[in-house]
């Protein structure tokens, strides 16, 4: 079943390529320039530059190796550094030069926010603080990109309101309910949040950033322009690709294996302890009662959860999420993939972890205690030493999470 399970991922990441998504909606005339950004920029761009092999163009992806390609800057994920500054610079400068009659072809992927920086009011290494803390804290997303929306020159629509040209935006959602807004922090978007907004969320987490504080202060009093509320019909963003539409192909792959699967929720936000409770307490009714599904069946989830990081460890919240599933299901034995689709899950180098019938059994024999690796957030080294990782590198994708636990009868 464990092998199963790993088919099953790289069926639903092939059944959802970005660069087949991209293909799908291609503008009917060729563009003056196109702009890829994010996890999966590369694919994305290769489709539309198989169309339009002579437009101008400039790609921002992750840090992968041997690409000569000057029109190709690779960046840091999920801290923003010097290279992330660079790309937005030149984005600028190519933006700043189209006309009110020509088109911009925007093709955007989650991770842009870190990959495409441009900070306003702090410095790169402020923005690279407030963000860690942030995320060390567990703020969601929605709350995370408020903050870089009001502390940068790119996001929150600000990117394609710096051009006069017409923008079509294809847009890869990563976030729960697809919000054009959210994605990579929303820069071919309108933004309804606030300067006032962004500083609530830093004295709720208490993110002392002197800095940060004036500029927002500032742009409360009206002294800096707001992040546009209304690009008219100049933009246009079309989400192609999401969380459900990889769940559906992974429904449809074990259906197709024979095994019965159903979708809970491609909406799972919030504490990820919580969320892997959540499921633990399905499996035990299914387990127990057979309700509301009887065995066998396969549960599938996606959506985003956070972490609130206490310790040192390795790991992220697909890991983190498998080792609590563990802890709450102690002897129930099902098999389970926790993964993100983008192949990195937090720092742990692996896209997450397996859960087998005799996995509590193996932990007890390696002398792994659970509580221990869970205190110190180091889930990625538990399921390392128990040789239970999904290891893929970057897969060029980028549809958030995909959870799948099965029940056996």
């Amino acid at each position: 079943m464990r092998l199963l399970l790993e088919e099953t991922y790289f069926a639903a990441l092939q059944a959802t390529s970005p660069k087949v998504l991209v293909q799908k909606h291609l503008p009917e005339t060729m563009p003056d320039l196109i702009l890829a950004i994010g996890k999966a920029a590369l694919p994305m761009l290769e489709a539309a530059r198989e169309c339009f092999p002579d437009t101008a163009y400039l790609a921002v992806t992750p840090q992968i190796p041997d690409i000569p390609d000057p029109n190709v800057v690779t960046s840091n994920h999920p801290i923003p550094d010097w290279r992330s500054v660079e790309a937005a610079s030149r984005a600028l400068e190519l933006l700043a030069k189209l006309e009110d009659n020509q088109h911009l072809f925007l093709l955007i992927s989650g991770g842009g926010s870190a990959l495409f920086c441009a900070p306003w009011g702090v410095t790169l290494e402020e923005k690279q603080s407030i963000t860690q803390a942030l995320m060390r804290a567990g703020a969601d997303i929605t709350e995370l990109n408020t903050v870089r929306k009001h502390l940068s020159k790119v996001k929150g629509g600000q990117l394609v309101a710096a051009t006069k040209a017409r923008v079509t935006a294809l847009l890869l959602s990563d976030v729960v309910g697809d919000d054009p807004s959210i994605i990579a922090s929303g820069i071919s978007a309108a933004d309804p949040s606030t300067f006032a907004d962004a500083l609530a969320i830093l004295e709720r987490y208490e993110i002392q950033n002197e800095a940060a504080r004036a500029h927002l202060l500032a742009g409360i009093g009206g002294e800096l322009l707001e992040t546009p509320k209304d690009l008219g019909e100049r933009v246009q963003n079309t989400i192609i690709g999401s969380n459900r539409i990889l769940l559906e192909a992974a429904k449809n792959h074990l259906e197709q294996r024979g095994i019965r699967a159903v979708i809970l929720s491609d909406s799972i936000t919030g504490d990820t302890r919580a969320a892997a409770q959540f499921h633990a307490a399905i499996v035990r009714s299914i387990v127990v009662h057979h309700e509301p599904f009887a065995p066998p069946i396969a549960l599938l989830s996606g959506g985003e959860t956070t972490v609130q990081v206490r310790g040192h460890g390795k790991g992220g919240r697909n890991h983190e999420f498998a080792l609590w599933l563990l802890h709450d299901l102690g002897q129930r034995k099902v098999y389970a993939l926790i993964a993100g689709s983008d192949g990195m899950d937090g720092n742990s180098g692996a896209a997450g972890a397996f859960l087998e019938p005799n996995s509590l059994e193996r932990a007890m024999a390696a002398k792994l205690e659970l509580r221990d690796f869970l205190a110190n957030n180091d889930s990625g080294t538990f399921f390392s030493k128990l040789n239970d990782q999904l290891i893929t590198g970057a897969s060029g994708h980028n549809l958030n999470d995909l959870r799948m636990i099965f029940i056996p009868k």
